[in-house]
């Protein structure tokens, strides 16, 4: 049923044709943040459909673990096709980047009062870019998706954050186009490579997984891709941009920063650069493996050092995203399967606490946590979600983040186990910032005079849904499991994702 129709199609474009729908409607802010919300939900909806109809393992033509495809000619003269796929890998990133365009537009009903049209169109064209990146199988449209998703969100680092937001924002903007200049001249030279050694000049990437590259080149090529992904995930030591951007964003734009892209550079890792340049990712891994053990403890050890809760965040979200990255780096089944099952754990926990911390600055204007305390007797409904999705982060036992971190550190064990006592070292240092962080704000002698309006209505059902996710997710991670095990065996060798 679903061959008959175009779904990968309307899953980009649709977020893409709302937020240029929206420019249209400058000056009606009821009617933009409706229809921007309109737009969220019917992209929710559509995926969740194909992730109820889409068969769970049957393969679509040539590409074995596919269940959607399309494939047409695009720019012939130079082997361009407009070639889009999904497995279930793919499909959950694209549920996760639906479901939080929606929560953001949620979020944003009443905070943003300024521009409207333009701050939600930019919202659903980030998405749309990142929806394609998640579904590209060729590498130009790839890259296209890659840069397409970095102007919207530099515009509304620039143009909606916090104090100075200029700088940040072109830091943002200056790391990402460098290291993505560096994987399009990658992307060519690989093009040409498959062309000279076949005949065949083509971007697809079935195709160019059986390129034949001399070592040095395949060296070289890796390297370029994987700066590009470290950069955008990020992975210690290119993370320069990342505390300033996430704290000056927008609530909203934090969301998708966390929550979503930074999934693209993890991604990008296991979809692309370890499967086109295997003896090359094998002869880097124990870098790699290093770096995001650094990037764990670095990140912990700063965020311990803040006192903006949204800095500290940021620090936390960098340190989780370090598991993601650890995971890949082993390419066991176990550890991919635990980053895959991270990558949706995290963009929801993150997302959830980068929320609560966008509804407290809200209520005090004031996001450093020596100006708070308190506020469990005050908001009790807020301190009673606050406190689930902090004990999330720090992976207690039965919540979300547990299951995903529990897979990759039982997966890096097998290929190192100092690797894997390292990061549970990082795992005690998230456990102390984020005890400290709950401590001041919900508890302790109160700080601010006056009252403290506790959740509506509106921010209840986002945080309920939220809530219910990390529990869910917690008990029962056979849902996302499931979609990503037959891809993990498939990048991993055929091997099953159980032991």
């Amino acid at each position: 049923m679903l061959d008959n129709y175009p779904i990968l199609s309307i899953l980009i474009f649709l977020p893409f044709a709302g937020g240029l729908a929206l420019l249209a409607m400058a000056g009606r802010a009821a009617v933009c943040r409706f229809t921007a919300l309109t737009v969220s939900l019917l992209e929710l909806v559509l995926a969740g459909a194909v992730w109820v109809a889409a068969p769970g393992a049957s393969a679509a033509g040539a590409l074995p673990g596919f269940f959607l495809v399309e494939d047409l000619p695009w720019i012939e003269r130079f082997g361009i096709r407009y070639f889009l796929a999904m497995d279930g890998i793919s499909l959950l990133m694209v549920l996760l980047g639906a479901f939080l365009v929606t929560a953001a537009m949620l979020f944003s009903w009443n905070s943003v009062t300024d521009r409207i049209a333009q701050y939600h169109s930019l919202l659903l064209l980030a998405t749309a870019g990142m929806l394609g990146v998640f579904l590209s199988q060729d590498l130009f449209l790839f890259y296209l998706f890659w840069e397409l998703m970095l102007i919207p969100l530099f515009f509304l680092i620039a143009a909606w954050g916090n104090g100075r937001p200029f700088r940040p924002a072109m830091r943002f903007f200056l790391f990402t186009v460098g290291g993505s200049a560096l994987m399009l001249l990658a992307i060519i030279g690989l093009h040409l490579a498959h062309g000279n050694a076949t005949g065949v000049y083509t971007f697809a990437l079935p195709e160019l997984l059986h390129t034949p590259l001399s070592p040095r080149l395949s060296c070289w090529l890796f390297a370029a891709f994987m700066i590009a992904f470290a950069v955008k995930t990020p992975v210690f030591p290119l993370h320069g941009w990342l505390p300033d951007a996430y704290t000056t964003a927008p609530v909203a734009a934090t969301v998708l920063l966390a929550g979503l892209m930074a999934k693209t550079g993890v991604y990008g890792m296991f979809r692309f650069a370890f499967p086109l340049f295997p003896a090359a990712a094998a002869f880097f891994a124990p870098v790699l493996m290093g770096l995001a053990v650094a990037g764990i403890l670095y990140a912990s050890w700063l965020a311990f050092a803040q006192t903006d809760v949204k800095r500290l965040l940021a620090y936390s979200s960098f340190g989780h995203t370090g598991f993601m990255v650890l995971g890949v780096a082993a390419w066991t089944p176990v550890a991919l399967a635990g980053s895959v099952m991270q990558m949706v754990n995290h963009g929801i926990t993150a997302s959830a606490m980068f929320l609560m911390a966008g509804m407290l600055e809200e209520r005090s204007g004031s996001r450093h946590m020596a100006g708070f305390g308190g506020l469990w007797g005050r908001m009790p409904v807020f301190g009673a979600f606050f406190l689930l999705f902090s004990l999330s982060s720090l992976g207690l036992p039965g919540l979300n983040n547990f299951v995903g971190e529990f897979l990759i550190l039982a997966g890096v064990f097998r290929v190192s186990p100092v690797a894997a006592i390292a990061a549970l070292c990082g795992m005690v240092l998230v456990l102390v910032y984020m005890l400290k962080l709950v401590q001041q704000i919900l508890y302790g002698r109160t700080v601010q005079a006056g009252e403290c309006a506790d959740l509506s209505l509106r921010e209840r059902v986002l945080v309920t849904i939220l809530a219910a996710l990390v529990v869910l997710l917690g008990i029962y991670p056979a849902p996302v499991l499931d979609l990503a095990g037959l891809p993990v065996a498939l990048l991993t060798g055929g091997r099953g994702v159980l032991p």
